[in-house]
């Protein structure tokens, strides 16, 4: 059920925002969530959506509440303070490649309000890893610097070959291991062509070879974490807990966006990955698959919207979520709602 607190949003804010392009929006957005934590009574603002602290550990990491933000909300991490003030258990920034990427061709977000669904095919659009780090340094070193734990979203390079994804995620994680709390390895993405191959096996025990060793050598080590599609057979979802397990990774996200476009056929269907309500029973089925098959920490994502939608990640096995899709339809009251309801 939506709470009643969540009108001003959906009949208010979300209509303006809608008037205008999908993307323009969103930056638009990411620019006064930027701007709002250093301008007078801006936090405070922020804050007053938070919702009632519900610690956890998983990890080693201490999170205010199961809640975090989805990696590709914030892919620079430019909005950090302000995902905080607003009540995030935690933020996922990125996806962050080693080079500094455009992304795909515009137009490349798509809304379907009916469905409360999105679809993008932005391809991996950030500033690149250096200059992801060297922010993320200045915010640790600044009056502004996080509380929560920050994650940082780590995807291949458009111009890499294949062969050499491991070399070019090594890069990316060198730069950012020291200023992030945890490192996902995104390699199931639909937008980057090839990408969703390094989750087959040999590609995928290559790539966790190389980052575990590396993260193994360094004085602090990262809690290690693989970002997987909706998209795969249980035999697939099999193999992948086996290699993580083999590892030794901190968890697995389940899910990314979907392939599978069937909700909104017949209502100008794009290309590119779908989000939002209609991934929901999927990837909670993926949740309840990898819960039955590892006791790996998870962190469900995908048709997270309300109450119900929260408590069936959870119930399904997963010990934190992730929401991007519904606080675009949603807002910020979102994350008061789901901890209300929490149990």
């Amino acid at each position: 059920m939506k709470s009643l607190t969540s009108g001003w949003y959906e009949h208010l804010v979300r209509p303006l925002l809608f008037r205008m392009d999908p993307e323009a929006a969103h930056h638009f957005a990411l620019r006064l969530l930027h701007a709002a934590p250093s301008i007078a009574g801006g936090r405070a603002l922020l804050r007053s959506f938070a919702p009632a602290p519900r610690p956890l550990t998983i990890f080693g990491l201490n999170f205010p509440n199961p809640i975090g933000l989805a990696a590709g909300f914030d892919k620079n991490g430019v909005a950090i303070p302000a995902w905080e003030a607003l009540g995030f258990g935690f933020v996922e920034i990125g996806t962050v490649t080693a080079q500094p990427q455009p992304g795909n061709p515009r137009p490349r977000i798509f809304r379907y309000p009916k469905q409360e669904a999105l679809i993008n095919r932005l391809g991996f659009n950030n500033d690149g890893a250096d200059a992801v780090a060297q922010r993320l340094r200045k915010l640790r070193q600044g009056p502004l610097r996080p509380s929560i734990p920050i994650g940082v979203n780590l995807g291949k390079s458009k111009v890499t070959p294949l062969e050499e994804a491991a070399a070019d995620y090594l890069y990316s994680f060198r730069q950012l291991h020291p200023v992030a709390d945890y490192i996902v390895l995104n390699v199931s993405s639909p937008n980057t062509p090839g990408l969703r191959t390094l989750q087959e096996h040999d590609a995928l025990i290559a790539l966790l070879r190389v980052i575990t060793d590396e993260n193994a050598r360094l004085p602090a080590a990262r809690p290690i974490l693989l970002k997987i599609a909706p998209d795969l057979s249980d035999e697939a979802l099999a193999e992948i807990v086996a290699a993580g397990e083999e590892f030794g990774l901190a968890g697995l996200i389940a899910t990314n966006t979907t392939l599978d476009h069937s909700a909104v056929a017949g209502e100008g269907d794009q290309s590119g990955g779908l989000s939002g309500d209609p991934l929901r029973q999927r990837s909670t089925d993926v949740v309840r698959f990898l819960r039955s098959r590892t006791h790996l920490p998870i962190i469900g994502a995908g048709g997270i919207g309300d109450q119900e939608s929260a408590q069936e990640k959870l119930q399904a096995g997963a010990q934190l979520i992730q929401v991007y899709t519904a606080y675009i339809y949603r807002g910020p009251s979102l994350l008061r709602e789901i901890i209300a309801g929490a149990s």
